[in-house]
């Protein structure tokens, strides 16, 4: 009897496509619009402005790109 090989899908292939589902979904309900997207981002940094990390500063983003 002949079998075919067990050929299992890597798991990283696979929450990789769910991340891409995820994404597609949210570009989606904006309608595909980055614009869109932005300014809804935008907005729930104002009303949770507690949840918003301040930029790192120049010297330190100075020094991580010189490395």
């Amino acid at each position: 009897m002949n079998q075919l090989p067990d050929v299992s899908v890597d798991q990283g292939e696979v929450e990789i496509a769910m991340l891409h589902e995820v994404r597609h979904r949210i570009s989606e309900s904006f309608g595909h619009d980055p614009y869109r997207l932005v300014a809804h981002l935008m907005e729930l940094q104002k009303q949770h402005p507690e949840r918003v990390l301040a930029a790192p500063s120049a010297e330190f983003v100075s020094a991580v790109t010189a490395e």
